[in-house]
């Protein structure tokens, strides 16, 4: 029993279709680019930082 080809048309057929990776109902939602949740990361970093430290940071500047 040979099921070599059977793994082979199997890859095959998958590497056709380039079917939505997605589920049907997230489709039509449209995704921010990567890089705007990494800016927006960092921004409320240092917000919630500043914050929380705001004493510490002051006390820098008497």
């Amino acid at each position: 029993m040979n099921v070599a080809p059977f793994f082979y048309n199997l890859i095959i057929m998958s590497e056709d279709k380039n079917e939505e990776l997605r589920p049907t109902k997230m489709r039509g939602v449209a995704f921010p680019k990567a890089k705007y949740g990494v800016i927006l990361a960092i921004i409320l970093i240092v917000v919630v930082n500043f914050i929380l430290y705001k004493e510490t940071i002051f006390s820098f500047f008497k």
